[in-house]
């Protein structure tokens, strides 16, 4: 067994027991507990000094997840989920009335299928989606390798997973669903202009299966 596949099997199990571990994604180093527990949940917000009304987003391992999080489920989510998951797209969707308001106290949730052997398999192992907010203190640069994760929370958190340097750099882009047109609510490592792109491609596909019908 090597040694990250050490450090994986012992992030899941302090996962389990209700810690918090950072590890690296394809965007940017993770900080992340199981999302299902409510005492991890709030470790994370006074580790990362972060206001209590900014939701913390949600990494799963699928995109069949998703209808467990949210609804409905607009189309157009669906269709950009199959443009860039697993990778540095997430969603802001309509949450389920079932997610316990510690996750969500408003209306919507933020999910992401991000495209990296180790945090996929943390959150395949644990069996619970994990919170999937930056490994920095907020308002601090995103950390990109282990040692710079160390140095913003070192003392404040379970373990580390030192997978390398992160390979995207930037946090993820964050696209808002809930409304009319997709709204890009942070400019991260996907441009703006894919998003535009595939909300043009989409529009245009249905428009066309409107018309069919029609």
């Amino acid at each position: 067994m090597g040694v990250l596949q050490q450090e994986i099997e012992k992030g899941v199990k302090i996962l389990r027991k209700g810690g918090v571990i950072a590890f690296p994604t394809d965007t940017v180093y993770g900080l992340g507990a199981d999302a299902f527990n409510p005492t991890a949940v709030e470790r994370i917000y006074e580790i990362k000094d972060r206001p209590k009304h900014r939701q913390l987003p949600l990494l799963i391992a699928d995109v069949e997840r998703l209808a467990t999080l949210a609804e409905p489920i607009p189309e157009i989510a669906w269709f950009l989920a199959r443009q860039f998951w697993p990778g540095g797209l997430t969603l802001v969707l309509p949450k389920t009335d079932s997610l316990p308001a510690y996750l969500a106290s408003g209306s919507t949730i933020a999910v992401r299928v991000p495209n990296h052997p180790v945090c996929l398999a943390l959150i395949q192992h644990l069996g619970n989606p994990i919170i999937g907010t930056s490994a920095n203190i907020s308002g601090q640069p995103a950390a990109l390798t282990a040692e710079e994760v160390g140095q913003q929370l070192g003392g404040k958190i379970d373990f580390i997973i030192n997978g390398g340097k992160c390979p995207g750099g930037k946090e993820s882009t964050v696209v808002d669903i809930t409304r009319e047109s997709p709204i890009i609510l942070r400019q991260g490592i996907i441009p703006s202009d894919e998003i535009d792109k595939a909300y043009k491609d989409y529009s245009e596909v249905n428009s066309e299966a409107h018309c069919y019908r029609l």
